[in-house]
């Protein structure tokens, strides 16, 4: 495979839409799932009510790439050759020790599971986006709230969080107003959303007029798209894509057959009957790549049009779209920006009355970096002296060179960049940080490292 990608050489360009397309406010959405769950949890199951407050630094708990292993009640952060790196009881840290005493330095016994990406079960959850970080930490909270009450040792709570999660996202939830997070969201736009950027608006118009095919494949379903849509593009959202598909499903909408899964029409953002093939551009739900990659080839005209999927969640969109599709693949990574290790000077110094409205309830920025998990990226094999042989690349970092053509920390980081420019891409024979742009992060270049992930 060549050593540069270029979206002039695609044919079509496809985007996922939250935290893609549409980026959050992340304390404030971080709180307000958080709450939503928790709330669910508290009123509906009986749950413990102090499980409705927060302490303003208890996000810094979520850290993406954590592997929750329920029926233990822990944490686990994984190298690359699936070892435990870090891992917590609820939300308390374990130390090197413990996690040599319970996990050894072997692969973790789930390992082989979650690496393949293909299959979850009910034995542990992977949280890899912003949309389920918030239940990590509530999670961990129920552990340590069942520990104080009962003592148990094995833990039964899933089942209520599934329900939670069901009850705040069905797809009915934002029509009937039902539970906390879309009415909320619906109420309070700007304080969740993000606009998107004039240079991003018009690099979408610059593909389009380059000739490429603009798709949106979002798991999110019609009703709550158009909300987004219409706050961070405007109005006349519709215009910027060729082909919209909602309620999507993902990582399904790769994986299955157009049996399995077909395209359906909607009318008033209910569902109509099932579709026997993609015929022309529109809005659709549900379906699958294999009709959609048929459509694409009588629109281009061509019999192997080259996709690319810009997405922010490795589970639904990166490495399905990559495994199954074999399209390129631009990973959507925010921890790029807060991979420095510090707050930028400039947040640090302006005054008071220009942080904006929600400074208020701000939790510690960046959310990103967390202090309890360390790099994203690198961290040190527990119980070793010698630094030196014992830094080793996390799981989640060994995931994005294998899965991602590039990863970048939002679309504006290139949207003024010439259509042609060659980005270098992740590969075997390139060196670890080729793929990341505008530039590694830290933690992954030479000498940086002792810093980084203390």
């Amino acid at each position: 495979m060549q050593q540069h990608f270029s979206l002039a050489e695609c044919d079509v360009v496809g985007f996922d839409l939250d935290h893609t397309l549409c980026r959050y406010h992340l304390p404030q959405s971080a709180r307000l799932i958080y709450d939503s769950f928790a709330q669910y949890l508290v009123t509906e199951k009986g749950y413990d009510e102090d499980l409705l407050t927060l302490a303003p630094d208890s996000l810094d708990f979520c850290c993406k790439g954590l592997v929750l292993d329920i029926e233990e009640g822990n944490f686990l952060k994984l190298a690359e050759d699936g070892t435990v790196l870090r891992a917590s009881h609820g939300t308390k840290s374990m130390t090197s020790e413990e996690v040599l005493e319970i996990y050894g330095r072997k692969e973790w016994k789930h390992f082989n599971t979650v690496s393949g990406m293909v299959s979850r079960t009910a034995k542990y959850y992977l949280y890899d986006n912003y949309f389920d970080l918030p239940g990590a930490l509530l999670c961990a909270r129920v552990v340590d709230s069942l520990d104080q009450h009962d003592g148990q040792k094995k833990y039964d709570f899933w089942k209520d969080m599934v329900a939670a999660i069901q009850h705040n996202y069905k797809i009915s939830a934002f029509k009937e107003d039902c539970g906390m997070y879309f009415p909320e969201v619906k109420n309070h736009p700007d304080k969740y959303l993000q606009r998107c950027p004039e240079s991003v608006k018009k690099w979408l118009k610059q593909l389009k007029n380059a000739g490429k095919i603009l798709l949106l494949i979002t798991s999110s379903h019609s009703d709550y798209c158009r909300l987004l849509c219409e706050h961070v593009l405007g109005n006349d959202f519709e215009e910027y894509f060729d082909i919209l598909i909602t309620n999507a499903l993902k990582p399904g909408f790769f994986s299955h057959t157009p049996n399995q899964r077909p395209f359906r029409t909607l009318e008033n953002d209910e569902e109509q009957e099932a579709l026997l093939s993609l015929d022309k551009p529109g809005w659709y739900s549900q379906g699958n790549a294999i009709q959609l990659y048929d459509l694409l080839k009588k629109m281009t005209g061509k019999l192997d049009p080259k996709v690319v999927y810009f997405g922010d969640s490795m589970h639904s969109d990166i490495f399905p779209a990559r495994h199954y599709s074999n399209w390129e693949t631009v990973f959507i990574l925010e921890e790029l920006l807060g991979d420095k290790g510090i707050v930028p000077a400039k947040a640090e110094s302006e005054p008071l009355e220009k942080k904006g409205k929600y400074e208020g309830d701000q939790l510690k920025v960046p959310y990103f970096v967390s202090k309890q998990w360390g790099s994203f990226f690198m961290d040190r094999l527990p119980g070793l002296e010698n630094a030196e042989e014992t830094l080793v690349h996390t799981w989640s970092c060994k995931c994005i060179s294998t899965y991602s053509t590039i990863a970048i920390p939002s679309l504006e980081a290139i949207a003024d960049l010439p259509l042609d420019y060659r980005f270098t891409r992740f590969s075997s024979n390139s060196s670890a940080t080729a793929g990341y742009y505008p530039s590694p992060p830290r933690a992954l270049l030479p000498n940086e490292d002792s810093v980084m992930v203390k």
